[in-house]
């Protein structure tokens, strides 16, 4: 097949998304695809729409803004080319993480209390507000951006106002969530249609204090237990709450679902991520590798799934 893999992208997560887009390409030549790279750029629109019109498929290997959030799935689908992973709504409604959070709670998966500001609301008014309805610590962060891009989590009421500005930055809506501490867990939901598979749950533990985009990137950064050393009731539980929130958004061939695992309050999702990571330091592809899946034979398989989709 003629592949074409969009990669790198004007978002904030254009150095990921690079890494991402290599893995990306070397397994796709090692399946012997005539593939097609493309370092997508949005204001080059016409000589894009001119490359692609002859591809069979489309791999996006974009994250964040412009890639991830529905933009780039909507020209696709302007176009009648198939592409790989979820759609338009879903995309949107995952990176949406107030929408995102609604959904889940409308289908009885545990989230975190949070609240939800705008740009042009008064900064005296949002840190009154939040000074009245949340306790220390608790987040602010983007609400739509990925990889912990623009978050902070306030442990001293004196780092709410740059935490706000840093946010706002970022997108012109921010989230001000409670803190949930916990165990960091994953889930790679594969398949389409009410047939999907949730694979292994993954603990990641990060060398560093939280998180953080050093450690979800950086090789090292953390360490990924697979499968995590929870329970079998546990597991099963998180494992429904990942194909629900995959299935909830409308998502697509595949997925990556997030949650803290707090001692008192169990598993609270965090967010769903519809282009997970492709890079040497990814949790997908360690999913992937615990059910017997090499990275190449899972890229191949979402082929087949997309294929199968668009049949």
């Amino acid at each position: 097949m003629k592949v074409a893999v969009f990669y790198g992208g004007t978002s904030k997560e254009r150095e990921v998304s690079l890494s991402t887009g290599k893995g990306i390409i070397n397994a796709l030549k090692d399946l012997d695809h005539d593939v097609l790279a493309i370092d997508f750029d949005p204001s080059q629109l016409n000589s894009l729409i001119d490359q692609i019109k002859d591809v069979d498929l489309v791999f996006i290997g974009l994250h964040g803004k412009q890639g991830e959030d529905g933009t780039v799935q909507g020209l696709l689908d302007l176009l009648g080319i198939p592409y790989v992973g979820s759609g338009v709504l879903a995309s949107s409604l995952a990176m949406d993480k107030s929408k995102a959070k609604q959904v889940f709670a409308m289908h009885d998966i545990p989230v975190a209390k949070s609240m939800t500001y705008h740009y042009k609301q008064t900064r005296t008014q949002v840190i009154e507000e939040i000074q009245s309805s949340f306790d220390l610590p608790f987040v602010v962060k983007p609400n739509q951006e990925g990889s912990t891009l623009g978050l902070t989590v306030i442990e001293t009421w004196d780092q709410l106002s740059e935490a706000i500005q840093i946010a706002f930055t970022h997108d012109s809506d921010i989230i001000v969530e409670t803190y949930v501490q916990g165990r960091e867990l994953t889930v790679a939901v594969l398949g389409n249609n009410g047939d999907e598979q949730a694979l292994p749950v993954i603990e990641i533990v990060p060398k560093s204090k939280y998180y953080d985009y050093e450690s979800k990137y950086a090789e090292g950064g953390s360490e990924h237990i697979v499968p995590a050393e929870i329970s079998d009731e546990l597991t099963e539980k998180i494992l429904n709450y990942s194909k629900v929130a995959h299935q909830s958004l409308g998502c697509e061939t595949y997925s990556r679902v997030d949650f803290i695992l707090n001692e008192k309050l169990g598993p609270v999702i965090l967010e769903v991520n519809t282009l997970p990571g492709m890079t040497p330091t990814s949790l997908y592809p360690d999913a992937a590798k615990a059910v017997g899946l090499s990275y190449t034979e899972m890229i191949q398989l979402f082929i087949d799934l997309t294929l199968e989709k668009y049949n």
